[in-house]
């Protein structure tokens, strides 16, 4: 879907297409950096025991 918004966004100039664009990486990024916060905290507390 993001590539297919920014692809809009160039094609058009569409403002909404490019702020569309942004919160959908935005979105992704966070949900990739979360996922990655978790996994180290399972590692650490296997660690411990």
């Amino acid at each position: 879907m993001r590539d297919f918004t920014w692809h809009v966004f160039t094609q058009t100039g569409d403002i909404e297409a490019y702020l569309l664009y942004k919160e959908v990486h935005d979105l992704g990024t966070s949900e990739f950096g979360a996922d990655l916060g978790s996994d180290e905290e399972e590692g650490n507390v296997g660690d411990e025991e």
